[in-house]
This record gives structure tokens, sequence and C-alpha cells, in this order.
């Protein structure tokens, strides 16, 4: 009975989104109406980052079993988006998302097929590591399709979409998977982690877990939040987190205050949610280069944090989440000929010069290229040397080699204060005026 009229409520109240350029003069006004459900905030946020959409300002109201979420969003360069197909393309791509969302009775899952290998690991990070996978997996045939590597407080995870060189499919010998694992394992493990790595190797579709989200879920399970006496964190400006009750409306606050970057809004909402918390009211606003987001939070059985032990973990793994897409480095974008061993060879000449991959992101395209981002200091964690960056592009090839402006990794520090206070105080949602001219 239940669920005949959680499909009933559907039918009649079918999930609506507004995409309007009139209603701000300095960003895309965005609206999602809809039957609530766990995580379609995430699933949102996701689909806003996946299209490269920055997120100035959001107002988050779930209640009832409905939401209402409002974004104004831009582009990279900070405008808002006036092509009209990329405007259709924006609202087709949610309203289809939240049409799936609402007919999945669990979560966003796929039918494993047989185009590709996906390899995660975690373990120790040092210098060299992904170098040293790239080898092995080049040495056992494999071909790397997309791979995202992110390292924080000493620790490394990846996950590696990878083909048979010689099928371009994947690979189903069990034997041969076996050795694979086992070898990336003994490279995970080093010389002495004291914690035990992870290498899995599964046969997959294009589909499944979002690659960000992986991640994120790869060094939550590895504990990276916690942070070693010996390790120190090279930002500008760390985020600063609190938990508070809201005793009064029997929810618990959580406010952050941190340097503004693309895909923040992903990070903080992936992490609430893999933490088994309910986003039910909040707020996002950016000025300059800081960004403030506060949001109303329970637990999934209803009841808000219920200890002082509880909000020091929400508070470590909200900071960790911030900070895993927060390396600073030097961004370099390689662009060659794919081809197996392409990857260990660009991993390779970095090691050589005594640079270090912070963060990296690797995909192939049909046009026979194989592009990488990489995030990367010396080996001290310091600003790499321009000599260095020379002898990197004769070694890699001339044009081949681009640095990228990474001004938003690692800003001078501004005096901007936050001023926004606590912006729901002393209000109740049903009066709060949730859709804002901006100016």
């Amino acid at each position: 009975m239940d669920d005949e009229f959680a499909k009933l409520i559907r039918r009649v109240n079918p999930p609506r989104v507004v995409v309007d350029n009139g209603a701000c003069q300095h960003a895309t006004f965005i609206q999602v109406d809809s039957v609530n459900k766990h995580g379609i905030l995430l699933e949102l946020a996701q689909v806003l980052s996946d299209l490269n959409l920055n997120v100035t300002k959001a107002y988050v109201s779930s209640d009832a079993g409905w939401f209402m979420d409002v974004f104004y969003v831009t582009d990279n360069h900070g405008n808002k988006i006036t092509d009209e197909e990329t405007l259709i393309f924006v609202q087709k791509t949610l309203e289809t998302k939240v049409h799936f969302l609402n007919s999945m009775r669990s979560s966003v899952g796929s039918t494993p097929s047989k185009d590709h290998t996906l390899i995660e690991l975690t373990g120790s990070d040092r210098p060299g590591l992904v170098s040293e996978l790239s080898a092995v997996l080049a040495d056992m045939g494999c071909n790397v399709v997309n791979a995202e590597i992110w390292t924080h407080n000493a620790r490394a995870a990846a996950v590696i979409h990878v083909v048979d060189n010689s099928t371009q499919h994947a690979i189903e010998d069990p034997k041969r998977v076996s050795m694979i694992k086992e070898l990336l394992f003994n490279v995970m493990r080093g010389d002495s982690d004291v914690r035990t790595p992870s290498a899995r190797m599964s046969v997959s579709s294009s589909g499944g877990t979002h690659r960000g989200r992986r991640l994120h879920q790869l060094l939550y399970a590895d504990r990276d939040f916690e942070r070693p006496d010996d390790v120190e964190f090279k930002i500008s400006k760390e985020p600063r987190v609190s938990v508070l009750d809201c005793s009064d409306r029997d929810y618990t606050v959580v406010t952050i205050r941190c340097l503004d970057r693309p895909k923040l809004l992903f990070d903080t909402v992936c992490c609430l949610t893999d933490m088994e918390y309910v986003v039910f009211h909040g707020t996002v606003i950016t000025g300059r280069m800081d960004a403030y987001q506060e949001y109303y939070i329970r637990h999934v059985d209803g009841f808000p944090v219920s200890s002082e032990a509880e909000q020091q973990r929400v508070m470590e793994c909200v900071e960790a989440a911030i900070e895993r897409r927060t390396t600073e480095g030097l961004e370099l974008e390689v662009i060659r000929e794919d081809g197996l061993g392409v990857v260990a060879d660009i991993t390779r000449i970095f090691r050589e010069n005594g640079l270090c991959i912070k963060r990296a992101e690797i995909s192939s395209s049909k046009g026979g290229k194989a592009k990488g981002s990489f995030f990367v200091t010396d080996v001290g964690g310091n600003s790499v040397d321009p000599k260095t960056v020379d002898m990197i592009q004769k070694q890699i090839g001339q044009g081949c080699l681009k640095v990228k402006g990474n001004s938003f990794l690692s800003p001078k520090e501004t005096t901007t204060s936050f001023l926004f206070g606590n912006l729901f105080k002393g209000r109740s949602f049903q009066s709060f005026n949730l859709i804002k001219p901006c100016s």
C-alpha cells in the first residue's frame, strides 16, 4: 500500500525543472521541484558538477516528502549560460535524472557488461606511486581507458578503467586478473604501509557509482580524515567546519567556510550523504574567492547528531572531503597519441624529473588521443621549478605539454570576512524566501 501510495504521489506531482536566465543578472537560475528521496540532492549536485557548472548560490528545502532546490550557476569563466542549446541540454539532463531517481526503489546502479575492467586501489601515498602503477599495467598489456587518482593525508586512492590492449575489451582470464591484482597490491603496499592496502578488480560497464563519489568513499573507508602527526597539509586557507545542535528544531547544523572552487557543493553533499545524513534545509553562498555553506541535517534514522564524538567525526570528514580536491600544485595538461604504455611513459618522465603527482585525471578519446591533467609538486611538496617544466616539455614533446592556470587551487589569502551569519536563525522555512533576485 505504501508503495502504491508513493506511485500515486509521483503521478499527481511530477518533478519539474525550471531553467531561467531572466531571474538573475549574473547567473543562470535553476529550480528543481520533486517528491523527495534520500540522495537526490547529491545526484543533482553531481549533474551540475559533471556539466562543469559552478554553483554561486543554492537554497535547499525538503520537508513532508517534497523538496525544492534552487541553484544559481555560471560557467568556468563566471558567466551565465547563454547558449540556448546548452540551456535545453541542462534542463533535459536534470529532468531525466529526477524522473529516473523517482522511478527507482533503491540507489542508482547499473547492469555489468564487458566494456572494461574496473580497478580500485587504496594505500600509502609516496613519490613515484602513479608511475609504478602505470608501469605494471603497461607490462601486463592493459590499456588505460580513463583513470582518476587522489591523494590526501599521506593516503592515495585510484579508480582506473582498463581494457586488454589486444582485444580492446575487458580482461576476463581469471589467472591474468589475479596476477595483475597481486602486482598492483604489492605496489600499493610499498615497504612500510602500516594499514592494509586494497586492490580490487571487476568487470564493469561505463555506468556504476560516479567516479568522484567512489574516490570519496575509498578514502573515507581508508580513514584519510585521520591526519598523521608528521603530515603537514599545505593549502592557503584550511576549511573551517562547525557542527552545532539546533535543539529547538531537532536538527544538527553543519557550517562550512572555505575557499570557493569548482565541485565544492558536490564534495560536501557527497560526504554527508555517504555518512548517511539527510540534508533537510541548506544554503550556499559564494563571494569573491570564499564560500559559505550551511546545512540542517539529521541521520537517516531521523535523529540529529547525538554526541560530541559524532560531531567531531562529521567535522573531520567534511574537512577531508573538501581538502581531497584542494591539493595545491602546478597543473600540467598532456595530450599525446594514445597507445599501450603512454601513461606509463608520461608518469615515468615526471618521476625522473623529481615531480610528485598529487592528483590526476586521465582519459582517452575516440580520435586516438590520450589526455591527462596532473597536479604536481616537487618531492617536498613545494612549487615546481620552471626549469623542470622546460626539461619535461622537451622529453614529452613540443606541443604536448601545457601549463594550465590553477588559481582556484592556491589563491592568495583574501581579507574577505564572512558576514553571512546564521541565515536560518529565528526563521521558519515556510516563510523563508527561497527564490531571491541576485544583483
